[in-house]
């Protein structure tokens, strides 16, 4: 399985095993969706439509996550393949639900060119004649209903994923750890943005350690490693090199959030500047020359030809090359953890930042 992660000019491949096509974690993600669609669909109309707006949500997307737990069950010479595809679709719903919730936290409307689950809903509350707050009160409650039955959904999964009840404890230990994480980094992310104060580098990659690192890399990672059967220190030092790929995968999100093109990467250009996240690349642009008038263009909708104008001053500064090298530093700080505890560097081996070349079209948001 190929992954790419682009934002006009840094780049982040993950070049994993591909599960077997047969029983992998997408049939067993489909079979849970199709027991939630059953359930749903038992209660009223309103509510199936809720799920099948979940499904959608779930759809697409390169399903790096749940390969890399398995390429990192099947590389430690785990034995529980079919545990194995469970929990690899337990964390895609989880991201599911990280998604679903983080549109409603960036009152976003529009995931991949198309109306997400909050915009969904308030379409139809629009058609049924709703008013302004009926119409956003409406899409938000869709919003966080959905990502809190997206969350369930997952751990029910791992909890009846068909491995030994010490192993299923340990895991669902980690599911619970990698949610407190994330809510953290969310939190954390939605404080740095008031503007109340000034947050330093350290601050600004903690949080996007604590809202990427724990559930996309040191979860998967770690959970593979739990159900091959490895050793505590193996487990560790795998949730070490996750938190560093989850700090580069971020900062690449980063760029995106900026530079990219929307219609690739289904994720807004501008939602970062309007709601005037503290990223490493904002933080270091605020330290230069340029932030006066970098600062001029955020908390605000912009304009094509301002956020050309606000990217430009953005290389200027120096900032967007500031983070594509941090990034590099902690890619190779998640291989440098592998190598020194003698473990599988080959399933993160293909992962790493580069230029984009001229034929590069795969932009893929987080």
């Amino acid at each position: 399985m190929t992954g790419t992660m682009t934002e006009s000019g840094t780049e982040i491949s993950v070049d994993i095993r591909t599960p077997s096509p047969r029983n992998g974690p997408d049939q067993a993600l489909e079979r849970v969706l199709a027991a939630g669609r059953r359930r749903a669909g038992a209660i009223d109309p309103h509510h199936a439509l809720l799920w099948e707006s979940l499904v959608r949500a779930a759809a697409g997307g390169k399903r790096f996550r749940p390969a890399l737990l398995v390429a990192t069950h099947d590389a430690l010479g785990g034995t529980a393949p079919g545990p194995a595809a469970e929990v690899a679709a337990a964390v895609e719903l989880l991201h599911t639900a990280f998604v679903v919730h983080d549109d409603v936290i960036d009152a976003d409307h529009v995931r991949r060119g198309r109306p997400n689950v909050s915009g969904t809903f308030r379409a139809l509350a629009r058609v049924d004649g709703a008013g302004a707050a009926g119409v956003d009160g409406y899409g938000l409650t869709a919003g966080v209903l959905a990502g809190d039955l997206a969350i369930a959904a997952a751990v029910r999964t791992v909890a009846t994923c068909g491995a030994e009840r010490g192993v299923v404890e340990h895991l669902l230990d980690l599911f619970d750890a990698a949610l407190h994480a994330t809510a953290a980094g969310e939190l954390a992310d939605v404080r740095l943005a008031l503007g109340v104060s000034q947050a330093s580098l350290a601050q600004s990659v903690e949080m996007e350690a604590l809202k990427t690192g724990a559930y996309s890399f040191s979860l998967p990672l770690q959970a593979g490693a739990v159900l091959a059967g490895a050793d505590a220190s193996t487990v560790e030092r795998l949730g070490r090199a996750g938190r560093a790929m989850g700090v580069a995968f971020q900062l690449a999100d980063d760029l995106i959030g900026v530079f990219g093109d929307p219609a690739r990467s289904g994720k807004s250009a501008t939602c970062d500047l309007r709601t005037g996240k503290q990223t490493p690349l904002m933080v270091h642009a605020r330290e230069t020359l340029q932030w006066g008038r970098i600062s001029s263009y955020l908390g605000r909708q912009l304009r094509d030809d301002e956020l050309d104008e606000v990217r430009a001053l953005l290389v200027e500064s120096g900032s967007r090359d500031f983070v594509e090298d941090l990034a590099d530093h902690y890619l190779e700080e998640a291989r440098s953890v592998l190598r020194s505890a003698g473990l599988p560097v080959e399933i993160l081996d293909r992962v790493s930042t580069r230029p984009l070349t001229a034929g590069d079209d795969g932009e893929v948001a987080a």
